[in-house]
């Protein structure tokens, strides 16, 4: 290969193997007139799956998006801690980007993904804080190293070394040892209050299924009048 004229350094394309999804799909006679029926089943499936052959790791991850004040996307993998028919939830610091993003702008949107299951849910709708009943419940439930971690970390802030971190556990642990550790205030979650959700399952040959439910009225995941229910072009 020659030099390029301009001096950049020479591209080598990178090659791409298609797989083709071997899926089982979804059949409308699958599909329920509300979503939270299929949600709930998919997420016991992902993680059954991965307590039997191991290749869905992390079954709960979820991707979040959000949008700042200026209107620029930005995205990252949490973990679904809550699922009821008000919407998925997800627990962060109150002091991290994300949660400065959703106050600013409360729209935002989630997916659930399984590749090893060619499955994925996505999720579109508004922010709502959990409420401090349920996230005092939740905290008391994690291990211990993730409840001093939450006094230990100041989300999405630069910090100067790992050596910095392992200072702040050392006094956190200290400060704590011998008592329960109790939820900073700075700890706290937030819902997904659903207007749409989409349900997408891989066939061969690229001709996936998918479902997508949009809202109507008002009502949770399990209220088949609040939804309406379509296919989509794969």
């Amino acid at each position: 290969m020659s030099e390029p004229s301009d001096g950049m350094i020479p591209r080598t394309p990178i090659r791409v193997e298609h797989l083709d999804y071997t899926g089982g799909g979804l059949a409308e006679a699958e599909v329920p007139a509300a979503p939270f029926a299929l949600v709930t089943e998919w997420v016991a499936a992902a993680r059954t799956r991965q307590l039997d052959r191991g290749d869905v790791p992390e079954p709960l991850s979820i991707a979040v998006a959000t949008v700042d004040g200026e209107g620029r996307p930005d995205v990252r993998t949490v973990l679904l801690r809550f699922l009821d028919p008000r919407g998925p939830g997800f627990v962060t610091s109150l002091e991290s980007a994300k949660s400065a993003q959703l106050r600013e702008v409360p729209a935002l949107a989630a997916t659930l993904t399984w590749p090893a299951m060619f499955r994925a849910i996505r999720f579109r709708g508004r922010a709502e804080p959990i409420g401090e009943e349920e996230l005092d419940l939740y905290f008391a439930g994690r291990p211990r190293g993730s409840q001093i971690s939450a006094w230990v970390s100041h989300q999405s802030a630069p910090v100067g070394g790992r050596e910095e971190l392992e200072q702040a556990w050392a006094r956190a642990e200290e400060r704590f040892e011998g008592r329960a550790v109790p939820r900073p205030g700075t700890w706290g979650g937030w819902r997904i209050v659903c207007d749409a959700v989409e349900a997408w399952a891989g066939r061969s040959n690229r001709l996936h299924d998918r479902f997508r439910w949009s809202r109507v009225d008002e009502g949770g995941l399990d209220d088949p009048a609040a939804w309406r229910r379509e296919r989509l072009q794969p």
